[in-house]
């Protein structure tokens, strides 16, 4: 397993895992579903729906990374990196600097 200095070295390798589009798309599709489920417990007071959110998110990312990318999620490895990289990636990506 690499190691990394801080999370700007990550980052870049995070960037490479991450080629496909469909895979971003997917990283996508689950990041907003996990936004979509917090926020659904802040306004609902149901707090146990927060449990859906993992799956919503890692379900998505991991289907990306298995079935397109073909490689093995740098979560695995690096997980605290990897959850910044998941939502850096999807802000550079809502604002377009990276495409879908």
């Amino acid at each position: 397993m690499t190691s990394f200095r801080d999370f700007n070295e990550f980052y870049p390798v995070y960037l490479q895992a991450h080629q496909t589009p469909a895979c971003r798309r997917l990283h996508f599709i689950g990041s907003s579903l996990v936004l979509g489920i917090v926020l659904y417990a802040i306004i609902y007071n149901d707090w146990w729906s927060l449990l859906l959110a993992p799956f919503a998110g890692y379900g998505c990312a991991w289907i990306g990374h298995f079935v397109f990318e073909k490689n093995r999620p740098v979560t695995f490895g690096h997980p605290l990196y990897s959850f910044m990289g998941d939502w850096v990636m999807y802000w550079q990506m809502l604002t377009g600097r990276i495409a879908f």
